[in-house]
């Protein structure tokens, strides 16, 4: 057996360039050092150095908590940014891939001002996914491409020391060998047994022996009695590889020029097919890569196909539900025609007009 590899547990951890502070650390903290100072000297001969000391405390103390301080892994600095941004960005995200409808004159004039409480500004949902090629290569748009395959598991809690121990080889092999970014997805769905209680009860009578036709609808039925009890899970493990559509340092993808235009809000330009095709053919051969390097260790891999990798994307977006699968929804187009169960309610429609008659009667 080879030498077993030994895989950092800080891979991720950024240089410290200065003691133990971190490039973006020493940023921030000179950052604000100089502006104290520069308020300081810019207001030495108006406030004393005691009052303006008490008044730089507290904005120290927050900077330096802001930079040193971490949760779960994560920066304060970089968690402050990430609050602001979602404090900055639509609430109400909807599919509309052709724009936001205008909405109609009889709804405006029941609907709230747009600062008012309870206002809806529903802006169109952007998902990295363009689109799914008919070679099952997911689109990212400028991001590039990627592609999703399905991994069997493997029983590591029953293998022997020496056996884990090769297994944890096979697996570090295979993080060794990655040049490209890479995730594995562990994700647990819920278990529809209807169609195996279905195909049972179907082809039980159709069976040999009766004592065989008893034994499968006990089974149908003790499949369904554990359906209705039990929360049913089933565990999936997804290996998605990306590549970007320009390798580092081609044609100037990287470059402060292209760098600056994108930031300014320009679009980014869209590779020509060359480079598309060139990084399908290096997803393919990362696929290959990644099934024969986890073969040894009885790992399976299955690129999925279209509709698979399609239903998944549609599963990360909604990946569960209170809603049962049968209950029949109306689309975002469809007029609704039939009163629920529990009857209108007109005063989530407004108050009708009413048009008057000579003979003293109205209509509503």
């Amino acid at each position: 057996m080879t030498s077993p590899i030994r895989i950092p547990a800080d891979v991720d951890r950024p240089d410290r360039i200065l003691g133990p502070l971190t490039g973006r650390q020493v940023l921030i903290l000179t950052a604000v050092a100089g502006l104290l100072y520069g308020a300081y000297y810019l207001t030495r001969d108006l406030v004393p150095l005691l009052v303006f000391a008490l008044a730089a405390l507290p904005i120290a103390a927050f900077t330096a908590v802001l930079a040193l301080g971490q949760r779960d892994g994560i920066s304060l600095d970089r968690l402050a940014l990430a609050a602001l941004r979602q404090a900055l960005s639509p609430r109400h995200r909807v599919a509309a891939p052709e724009g936001i409808p205008a909405v109609p004159d009889w709804l405006t004039q029941h609907a709230t001002t747009a600062g008012g409480p309870g206002a809806v500004s529903p802006v169109p949902l952007e998902l990295p996914a363009e689109e799914v090629t008919d070679a099952g290569v997911i689109d990212l748009g400028p991001d590039g491409l990627a592609v999703l395959a399905v991994c069997s598991t493997v029983n590591f809690g029953l293998r022997t020391a020496a056996e884990q121990q090769a297994l944890v080889t096979v697996f570090a092999r295979f993080l060794n060998s990655l040049t490209a970014p890479a995730q594995m997805l562990v994700r647990a769905q819920r278990l529809d047994l209807s169609t195996q209680i279905a195909e049972l009860h179907e082809g039980a009578p159709r069976l040999p022996h009766p004592a065989l036709e008893h034994a499968a609808r006990e089974h149908a039925d003790y499949l369904t009695q554990l359906a209705a009890t039990t929360d049913l899970l089933r565990r999936q493990v997804l290996l998605a590889l990306r590549e970007p559509l320009h390798t580092p340092g081609a044609s100037g993808s990287g470059s402060p020029l292209a760098l600056l235009r994108r930031g300014r809000g320009h679009p980014p330009v869209r590779p020509d097919e060359g480079a598309r095709r060139a990084a399908e053919t290096r997803l393919a051969q990362r696929v290959q890569e990644a099934t024969a390097l986890l073969a040894p260790a009885g790992i399976t891999v299955t690129a999925l196909e279209p509709g698979t990798a399609t239903s998944v994307l549609a599963a990360a977006c909604n990946p569960d539900s209170l809603i049962p699968p049968g209950t029949t929804l109306a689309t975002a187009d469809e007029v609704i025609t039939t009163a629920p169960a529990g009857g209108w309610n007109p005063a989530a429609f407004g108050t009708p007009a009413t048009t008057s008659y000579p003979d003293g009667g109205d209509q509503r």
